[in-house]
């Protein structure tokens, strides 16, 4: 399962949760340096998933199983 948690990175590259994380054992991790002050004023979290939701949105089943609210053309 992969989690996403917030963290803050300090200017020697030290990283601090800002909450608590329970494992089993050592995990791999990925960080993404986000901005201070986003210029787009976007939720970082929706620019994240967007790539990985469009996956799964942008096929044939999904828009069969939505046409029922799409204008009749």
């Amino acid at each position: 399962m992969i989690r996403t948690v917030e963290a803050l990175i300090d200017e020697r590259g030290n990283v601090r949760l800002l909450e608590p994380v329970q494992l089993t054992s050592a995990r791999r991790a990925i960080v993404v340096i986000l901005e201070d002050s986003p210029d787009l004023g976007i939720d970082e979290t929706a620019l994240l998933t967007e790539q990985a939701l469009a996956e799964d949105w942008n096929r044939p089943e999904e828009d069969a199983a939505w046409s029922h609210l799409q204008p009749v053309r």
